[in-house]
């Protein structure tokens, strides 16, 4: 994300002292929430859906996701190449390559 875009979500929770409200607990919350909304534009069909809306409910996962980042102090490169690099060792690309099973079953 571009600083000035996560200065915009800093500013904007700073500017309405919602930092009270920002536990790590209640911001997960905050996020499963958003995942749910964004799949209920999902609901009923999964061809014909309001790419606006979507795209609203999956900033608001985002919005969500840097308010954690910054209340638990993580960088989010540091942290997503972290993950990728279990992902990577989980499903290496001559086991997982065309298959979506679980890695156990790999």
């Amino acid at each position: 994300m571009k600083p000035e875009t996560i200065d915009r979500i800093r500013k904007f929770t700073e500017d309405r002292d919602w930092d009270q409200f920002h536990s790590p607990s209640n911001i997960a919350k905050s996020i499963v929430i958003e995942a749910a909304e964004l799949l209920e534009c999902f609901q009923w069909n999964n061809e014909e859906y309001d790419l606006q809306h979507v795209k609203e409910e999956l900033a608001d996962v985002i919005v969500y996701s840097q308010n954690m980042l910054d209340k638990l102090g993580l960088d989010v490169d540091e942290i997503v190449n972290m993950k990728m690099s279990q992902n990577e060792a989980k499903y290496p690309v001559e086991k997982a390559k065309g298959k979506s099973d679980k890695y156990t079953e790999l």
